[in-house]
């Protein structure tokens, strides 16, 4: 209570659990005695003494933490708040497979420790991959876009490499994570995140906890079946799957396709300058006025917009938020997804939605994680594992330990 600030003194704490005031002391007392908490200011006073106000101690320990997307890698050093302290990229190609791409993760991790502030350990990492992750074990699960990594275990090798807990999740479970923590989704109970990158994915929190199913695939849209689609073959080896259509390789493989046959002398130019089409170029040459690469952003969002219009009238949530290097289109992709999720959605089930482009984007997978190690270092399960010796540092062992794997606390 005291680390999320649902309550800051002694008499807050006494009010908000119901224990009495000799119980709340004696946990108190044993939190500050481990360096968990200490105190601050003086609070209000409500007629006595004002009492002092008790801070949690986000730096007594350090987290690394890492976002893997299938082009992209993001890592970076974070306290036990979930404050990003220091951030690296660097680019990447999923397909390379575990071993190379898990080596330049260690090395990413490796130079952002020698920066850390001395004499402070690594009590946890949180790692977010793009394919379906079985959170039990962290084992990625025949992820469609990462050939060689199915069953790999990434949880294992990174926990014996650094000796301290790893957890390892959906990269878009990580970013609805992120905004529920720290982000536009925080105090929000129902919410779906839609990452439109490489391939497309959704995150859902509901009751105000992330929801990943009865295996921890829940949320995997890219793979819904588009009729006017058949003839497209998706990586994952099915046809017509919302990602082979409306994804960051779709978007790129049709921009080029104008560019070859020209009908797009912005593409074209493009093409015959870089040798390739990224989907940054067709959103580039949308904004300079192109209409085949307006059009080719208008079709993904409305794809997208109907798959989604069929969650919202499922699930009901009252804030859907866009995130990934696609959305970063600028508002074009945005109001061709937020018209036909309004067009295709009951009214009751969008009279008090916000849809809208996620503010932590780039970072929030990375904040996701961070907040999913603390979760599972500070939940029922693993807590009394490590708390008398003050810190899970050393303790590889704590995330087999995790039970509440369904949901984040």
């Amino acid at each position: 209570m005291i680390r999320r600030g649902e309550a800051r003194t002694r008499p807050e704490l006494i009010q908000a659990t119901g224990l009495g005031r000799a119980v709340v002391s004696q946990r108190v007392d044993q939190l500050t005695a481990l360096g968990l908490i200490g105190e601050g200011s003086l609070g209000r006073s409500t007629g006595g003494r004002a009492p002092r106000t008790l801070d949690f101690r986000a730096d007594a320990g350090l987290l690394l933490v890492a976002e893997l997307g299938a082009t992209g890698l993001s890592a970076g050093l974070a306290d036990l708040s979930g404050e990003l302290l220091r951030c690296q990229e660097q680019p990447l190609d999923i397909a390379d497979g575990p071993e190379e791409c898990l080596a330049l993760v260690e090395s990413l991790f490796d130079e952002l420790l020698r920066t850390a502030p001395p004499n402070v350990p690594v009590w946890g990492i949180g790692i977010g991959i793009p394919g379906p992750v079985e959170f039990a074990t962290g084992h990625p699960i025949a992820p469609p876009i990462m050939p060689g990594w199915d069953s790999y275990p990434v949880r294992e090798r990174l926990s014996a490499r650094f000796q301290v807990p790893t957890w390892v999740d959906n990269e878009v479970n990580l970013m609805a994570l992120g905004e529920l923590r720290a982000g536009l989704a925080r105090g929000v109970a129902n919410v779906i995140y839609v990452k439109i990158g490489t391939g497309i994915g959704a995150g859902i929190v509901s009751g105000g906890k992330l929801h990943r199913g009865a295996q921890g695939c829940a949320g995997d849209i890219g793979h819904v079946e588009i009729t006017e689609g058949e003839s497209i073959v998706c990586r994952c080896g099915n046809t017509g799957c919302l990602e082979a259509l409306a994804g960051g390789g779709a978007i790129s493989r049709d921009g080029e396709a104008a560019a070859r046959d020209g009908r797009s002398s912005q593409l074209a130019e493009i093409l015959q300058r870089n040798g390739k089409i990224v989907s940054a170029d067709v959103s580039d040459a949308a904004r300079r006025g192109d209409p085949v690469s307006f059009e080719l952003l208008a079709r993904a969002g409305r794809l997208v917009g109907e798959v989604l219009a069929t969650l919202v009238n499922f699930f009901n949530p009252s804030l859907v938020l866009l995130g990934g290097g696609v959305t970063a289109s600028g508002d074009l992709l945005l109001a061709s997804v937020r018209e036909h999720v309004y067009r295709r959605s009951l009214p009751l089930a969008t009279r008090e939605l916000r849809l809208t482009r996620s503010p932590l984007d780039r970072r929030a997978g990375m904040t996701g994680a961070a907040h999913m190690v603390t979760d599972e270092l500070f939940g029922l399960s693993t807590l009394p594992l490590w708390i008398k010796r003050g810190t899970p540092s050393g303790m590889p062992e704590l995330a087999d330990a995790s039970s509440d794997y369904g949901v984040a606390s």
